[in-house]
């Protein structure tokens, strides 16, 4: 027939049927297969060199071309065929295989060749982050790791600024070894530190795998040191302070130099069982001194639990007296710049430098009352000052269950912690007055 058009196409008899539009001799002929269900398919029919007539198949008839081809794009297909077969050649579907073959293989080779460019440029990247010296990548793990912790990373901040960055803050860390963290650790295990060692350590690790996990570094320089080698052993502290130290702390602490807010948190501290950060970042729309009560919030305990603190008279004298000094601020110890409250370290520095050996000499911009609040029980320290608080309250009759539970603590035991829901609010109560009671004869002038 003539020029197929789509009025042809539309099923008009049960039975298959085939349209062949009219073109040159020797070109192929451009046909369409008409099926009953109205599903019609193009094809492109030709002689092969044997002679053997061959059906090409071009795609599946769509008015639109939403789903197949129109006539139009069929027709064009076949003509690019009948060009392809009158330059001589006569197997068409080997030569499109061919074709498409070689189209394929030339895709893979590019795409080989974007992703070994990929591979290069990030290995070049890579090497170009390692050569980050490590405060780089100290500000880069501050920012995107340690931000995010309770105190925004200012404690971390202050140890790495102290003891790490000055030693090792300029080495690239593609060149840390392990003998520069050492360097580190042997240095302020030298200062007698232990325990600091051993967090400034981790927290390095810490670090150290933040680059492995970003390909700056491929691997960690401190994994094959043992956190238990670093800085020696622990000791456990058990530093109580007894009552005869009590009564010279009375005496002592006026003299001491140290200031009267400064003065006031020992009491605080040792009444309260407190831990001393959790004092320092107190704020005054948690302290009720009419109803006596201290709330520490969940964002302030160790535990991460809201803490509800019963004030003795003892507690309150002395949370007035702070008041009067900073109660125009919303945090009871206000830094300097009063935009937050004090560095948790002062309290525990100011009562350190009072305690120096005799035969240590003097020090720049330390105090010259070096030995003011040394006691004869040994160094104590903010935080021996919560253990000598409980120590007292059992000591008073106050079932160790119930000190537990004015220290804070979460219950080991599970079972207990899952079914005894009992608050002890009352038991806490009375034992913190007991605790006041007699720390107020204790400190009382003879």
């Amino acid at each position: 027939m003539g020029i197929i058009t789509d009025r042809h196409l539309t099923p008009k008899d049960p039975k298959d049927a085939w349209l062949t539009e009219d073109g040159p001799r020797g070109h192929g002929r451009f046909m369409v297969r008409l099926q009953p269900n109205g599903k019609h398919l193009f094809y492109f029919r030709y002689s092969d060199q044997t002679g053997k007539r061959q059906f090409h198949p071009l795609g599946v008839y769509s008015r639109t071309g939403t789903t197949g081809l129109t006539l139009k794009q069929a027709r064009t297909q076949a003509s690019e065929l009948s060009r392809l077969y009158v330059s001589g050649i006569k197997n068409i579907g080997e030569h499109l295989n061919s074709e498409r073959a070689a189209r394929e293989a030339a895709r893979q080779a590019e795409l080989s060749r974007l992703e070994q460019e990929a591979a290069q440029k990030e290995a070049e990247a890579a090497a170009l982050a390692s050569r980050q010296t490590v405060s780089q990548l100290f500000e880069r793990w501050m920012e995107i790791d340690v931000s995010h912790r309770k105190d925004k990373g200012t404690e971390v901040r202050r140890m790495f600024e102290k003891d790490v960055l000055p030693l090792i803050g300029q080495v690239f860390v593609a060149d840390i070894r392990k003998g520069h963290i050492t360097q580190v650790t042997d240095a302020m295990a030298a200062r007698g530190v232990t325990r600091m060692v051993k967090v400034v350590f981790s927290l390095m690790r810490q670090m150290f795998r933040f680059a492995v996990d970003r390909d700056i570094i491929e691997f960690d320089p401190s994994s094959s040191i043992r956190k238990a080698k670093i800085g020696g052993k622990e000791t456990e502290r058990d530093r109580v302070l007894s009552e005869d130290e009590i009564r010279q702390l009375t005496n002592a602490l006026p003299s001491a130099n140290l200031l009267k807010t400064s003065e006031l948190a020992v009491w605080i501290a040792l009444s309260t069982c407190c831990r001393i950060g959790e004092l320092l970042a107190a704020r005054w729309e948690y302290i009720d001194l009419e109803q006596r009560t201290w709330l520490i919030p969940a964002e302030n305990s160790k535990n991460g639990k809201p803490h509800q603190v019963h004030l003795s008279a003892f507690s309150v004298s002395f949370f007035q007296q702070l008041q009067e000094m900073t109660g125009l601020s919303p945090w009871c110890y206000p830094n300097r710049a009063e935009t937050g409250p004090l560095c948790s370290k002062t309290i525990t520095k100011q009562l350190s430098d009072r305690q120096r050996p005799s035969n240590s000499g003097t020090m720049s911009n330390r105090t010259n009352n070096a030995q003011a609040l040394c006691l004869p029980g040994g160094k104590w320290t903010p935080h021996d000052l919560r253990r000598t608080g409980a120590t007292m309250m059992t000591a008073l009759g106050v079932l160790p269950e119930v000190a537990e539970r004015c220290l804070n603590h979460t219950e080991e035991n599970r079972v207990k912690r899952t079914y005894q829901r009992h608050s002890y609010t009352k038991e806490c109560s009375e034992a913190w007055e007991k605790l006041g009671s007699r720390l107020q004869d204790l400190t009382e002038p003879r």
